[in-house]
């Protein structure tokens, strides 16, 4: 049996398996929609806020796209999400095999292949450039996606961003040993007993700088979600396929290498890190801030891996910022082009 697959479950089956209606569908909000994307090769989910009363046509507000962490789902950023509706048209993609996304055909789950499923939606869509934001993996994949096309990335906000760390700090080494074969089929094994809040309250405790800050409705919503997921027959191979991606991105070499790509960015960029973060040390920080050359640092002492769902107005009002400054140096710019060029004066008397 293969590490990566769910005990009794083939290889073949963990990646193409549909699971019956039941399970795929996760919590939608109180005014949230959800919709499906159809991709050669893949299929996605996105969360996005319902505009009562609103004519899409008439929708003046620049599109955003949300992109989850390591075992997340748009159900991640459903609080920002709120916080920037009137200032943003906000989507939220369940990246492939996570949240309602079912796997890709392909069974990549590397980095490039994540980048290269929200590089595919947003050549669909016809909404870019967006402002694309992106925590843990997915500030790796967004990173990847902003340099590889910055035609579509208007502004770039990276919360904990999984950036290359050689060493990890010891927290993040638990999570990093899901990519060591058999770790999988062994934790399952010894948590087979456990149930779903136990294993939530694992989870929150490693991403929340205070778990505390939880609320009991949040966290019920939590250990519901995890049920349904640690049902669906290709999570653990999302999963794990998904760290080993992440794993094989740190040890990648030359154009190729995060770092190198973060050089490359040329979208204003909002750093977001916390003080409390178990998997990015916030020491990460200065590097980040050094690499990508239009940046600025939201530092969180109190916070933990996510960020945005810990102090959702901090990090609102901090976009908004970002945001708001972008489009007054790009008009700035556009003035600056079109104004027309002055002929030099002529001295009096000649």
């Amino acid at each position: 049996m293969s590490s990566t697959e769910q005990p009794g479950a083939p290889a073949s089956a963990a990646r193409t398996a549909a699971p019956s209606p039941s399970l795929t569908r996760s919590r939608i909000g109180e005014h949230e929609t959800m919709r499906t994307v159809s991709l050669p090769g893949l299929t996605l989910a996105l969360r996005a806020l319902r505009a009562d009363g609103t004519d899409p046509a008439g929708d003046t507000r620049p599109p955003a796209l949300y992109v989850h962490g390591l075992g997340g789902s748009s159900l991640n950023w459903s609080t920002l999400m709120r916080e920037l509706a009137p200032d943003v048209r906000g989507e939220a993609l369940d990246l492939p095999g996570f949240g309602d996304s079912p796997p890709p055909d392909s069974g990549d789950y590397s980095v490039s292949g994540h980048a290269r499923a929200v590089i595919r939606y947003l050549d669909s869509c016809g909404h870019a450039p967006v402002h694309l934001m992106g925590n843990s993996l997915g500030g790796a994949v967004t990173t990847r996606v902003a340099a590889m096309r910055p035609d579509l990335v208007r502004t770039l906000t990276l919360v904990s961003p999984a950036l290359p760390e050689i060493p990890p700090q010891r927290t993040a080494w638990p999570t990093a040993m899901l990519a060591v074969p058999g770790i999988a089929a062994l934790f399952t094994r010894l948590t087979r007993d456990w149930p779903p809040e136990r294993r939530t309250g694992g989870v929150l405790g490693l991403c929340y700088g205070d778990p505390a800050r939880v609320s009991p409705e949040d966290f019920a919503v939590a250990a519901e979600e995890y049920a349904r997921r640690e049902k669906l027959p290709y999570f653990w191979d999302a999963m794990v396929r998904s760290t080993r991606g992440i794993v094989d991105a740190y040890t990648l070499g030359g154009q190729h290498a995060l770092w190198r790509q973060a050089e490359r960015v040329l979208a204003p960029t909002l750093l977001v890190y916390g003080g409390r973060d178990q998997l990015v040390a916030f020491r990460m920080a200065r590097r980040a801030s050094a690499a990508f050359r239009d940046s600025r640092l939201l530092a969180l002492p109190d916070a933990g891996h996510v960020a945005m769902m810990e102090y959702p107005e901090i990090v609102a009002a901090a976009v908004r910022e970002l945001i708001d400054d972008t489009d007054t140096a790009i008009r700035r710019r556009n003035d600056s082009a079109g104004a027309p060029t002055r002929a030099p004066a002529t001295p009096e008397g000649d």
